[in-house]
């Protein structure tokens, strides 16, 4: 990347799956795909940019399938949002190995390993070129982690919402199962709400729509991408306002 060339946004939201942690695994961590992300993450804040991540836990417990097998939902849901803090540990330590200075906050209390979240507590670690991991969700059962990365972008005042996915976008059918899938390279909120695209939940694209948040979907598994995203380069799926609205 061409030193001359500045990041397209200055404050971002990189929401990460549980299950792009896990990597190729059914279930669990990749000690490689952290390392990866971490090495990534840790070339956005040398060059400035402030960097926040919500990290899902469904390569640790789903709760929406738990509750499917009888688990009362609102406790799968909090074995859920634990599941993310497990999560944020791993990458936190995985980012701290590169020497990248990051705080851990979790929407549900537990001292010994997390600070609780602090809006303004966030922001200033932000300023302070302090990677934040949020964990925990919104730290409510029936809300997704997708929801919880649009309620703390907002927070936080991000430029932009990145999505990192196992595919380079969004497409009308999953492109592993249907070879003559369409990828969208540009979408707004209602065309998601519309077509019920699975970018995010309905709560979180509304949250992104009444706010003005950009919301791009990308391969996370092709090296290099989330800088090219900061940088502006058109890969992945933009969900943002019509030019017209």
């Amino acid at each position: 990347m061409p030193q001359q060339k500045k990041p397209r946004y200055k404050r971002i939201l990189l929401k990460l799956s549980g299950e792009a942690l896990a990597g190729d695994k059914e279930y669990g961590l990749d000690p490689d795909v952290l390392a990866g992300i971490a090495v990534e993450v840790k070339d956005l804040v040398e060059m400035g940019v402030e960097v926040a991540i919500v990290v899902g836990g469904g390569n640790i417990f789903r709760g929406v399938a738990a509750s499917a097998n009888g688990m009362d939902r609102a406790s799968a849901d909090y074995m859920g949002m634990l599941a993310t803090v497990i999560n944020a540990l791993a990458l936190q330590d995985a980012l701290e190995k590169k020497e990248v200075f990051t705080r851990v906050q979790s929407a549900i209390e537990m001292q010994q390993v997390a600070e609780p979240f602090i809006r303004r507590r966030a922001n200033r670690h932000l300023e302070k070129k302090r990677v934040v991991i949020f964990a925990a969700g919104t730290g409510n059962p029936y809300f997704t982690t997708d929801t919880a990365a649009s309620l703390r972008a907002i927070e936080i005042h991000a430029d932009v919402i990145l999505k990192a996915t196992k595919v380079d976008g969004v497409y009308d059918a999953d492109p592993e199962k249907v070879p003559g899938a369409k990828k969208f390279m540009e979408l707004t909120y209602m065309d998601v709400l519309r077509m019920d695209l699975k970018v995010m939940d309905a709560t979180a694209i509304s949250l992104c729509m009444d706010n003005n948040l950009p919301i791009i979907v990308f391969n996370l598994k092709k090296k290099g991408n989330i800088e090219r995203v900061v940088f502006g380069e058109k890969i992945g799926t933009i969900v943002r306002r019509g030019k017209n609205a």
